[in-house]
């Protein structure tokens, strides 16, 4: 029992260990980019620390934290699988615009038009990140070259859908091209526990939801432990009699169904239409936000409320008199610190297991060798 409560103990030393490592490195890297530009770094950090725990600041961190949590699980499940599902920009648009579509299409109660709107766009997700996966499994095609170019497809689809005439109307008032306004059943609801900081986003309920669901099928079904075991060695996986081509493409499928969700915030909570103005990249802020958090629900969260907090605090900077860049500078210098200390420490544990094994072994050598002097 000591030993492996030592064990426990070491792991939980070198989990903690890594992101403590990060952050550090994170703050001393960026401290001396800041003093190259002829910056106080600790200055910086206090006003980004003052007004992003602002109560309107803490409410614009978690609206914002909802989308990029959504778009970190969606890119996770793909890591988790040993797939870099890069397609995830082009398919939460292409499925918010055609779920705007069809939500502006018909009016129904509240009950029916919202799942409408979001059966719709992660089925049009789906199918998108699909699409790659069959490449993938049917012709070998690489699933960052297929999500690339599928990102590209979707943007001109959007594009030529996106026209007066077609499926859009022009606004003569903003002159935006934009989908039919959603009707008021098709709303989603917000949460105002302080009126004066604004409202907080409902499907905030739905992204939480999104990160058990998460765990729950990768760490606690047959279907996570096929996943897991496929995307650590897929040569052991068909030995198991996994079908590993069936899994690829399912996993692709759910990593796109996730996606789908990552405009419906934007859609249902703010804009309640597509338009030229809809956002964009948040596909690949979740590509950082999966790296931050290690594919981990939890960690993922960390990660997206980091990114929330960094998006908030970065126009604040630039009004004290900050570029407005460090903020992107920072958060490159987290991720590569991430990425960095999480293989510094695993190698490290790594080499420890490795020598307590040697160790071990070379105990049992010398307790042989003298089991035979006696034996003589």
């Amino acid at each position: 029992m000591k030993k492996f409560a030592k064990i426990d103990k070491e792991r939980l030393l070198l989990g903690i260990a890594a992101p403590v490592l990060a952050v550090v490195a994170a703050f001393v890297v960026t401290s001396l980019v800041l003093l190259a530009t002829g910056k106080e770094p600790f200055q910086a950090f206090q006003i980004m620390a003052s007004y992003g725990l602002k109560s309107d600041s803490q409410v614009y961190i978690l609206n914002k934290a909802t989308t990029y949590y959504l778009a970190g699980l969606a890119v996770a499940i793909g890591f988790r699988m040993n797939l870099f599902n890069i397609g995830v920009d082009g398919q939460y648009r292409l499925a918010a615009f055609f779920a705007a579509v069809v939500g502006g299409m018909v009016n129904l109660p509240g009950i029916l038009e919202i799942p409408l709107i979001v059966i719709v766009s992660m089925l049009v997700g789906a199918m998108w990140a699909g699409i790659a996966g069959l490449l993938k499994v049917t012709r070998g095609v690489s699933e960052v070259i297929a999500t690339i170019m599928l990102n590209s497809i979707a943007t001109a689809i959007i594009a030529y859908l996106l026209q007066p005439g077609m499926l859009a109307n022009l606004n003569s008032n903003t002159n935006s091209v934009q989908t039919t306004l959603l009707p008021k059943s098709g709303w989603f609801f917000t949460l105002t526990p302080n009126p004066a900081a604004g409202p907080i986003e409902g499907f905030i309920v739905v992204a939480l939801l999104a990160g058990v669901g998460y765990w729950f099928v990768l760490s606690r079904t047959r279907f996570g432990f096929d996943l897991r075991t496929v995307g650590q060695s897929e040569s052991a996986a068909e030995a198991s009699g996994v079908n590993v081509k069936r899994m690829i493409v399912t996993s692709m499928l759910i990593s796109g169904a996730v996606a789908g969700l990552v405009g419906m915030p934007a859609l249902l909570n703010e804009a309640h239409q597509y338009s030229t103005e809809f956002p964009t990249g948040i596909g690949f802020t979740g590509i950082a936000v999966a790296l931050l958090g290690r594919n981990h629900p939890v960690g993922i969260a960390i990660g997206a409320l980091l990114w929330g907090f960094l998006d908030r605090t970065s126009n604040w900077l630039e009004f004290n008199g900050y570029d407005k860049e460090i903020v992107g500078v920072i958060q490159g210098v987290i991720v590569l610190s991430v990425v960095i200390a999480y293989e510094v420490v695993r190698r490290y544990g790594v080499g420890r297991q490795q020598r307590r094994v040697g160790e071990q072994l070379a105990a049992a050598a010398r307790a042989q060798g003298q089991q035979q002097e006696v034996a003589a």
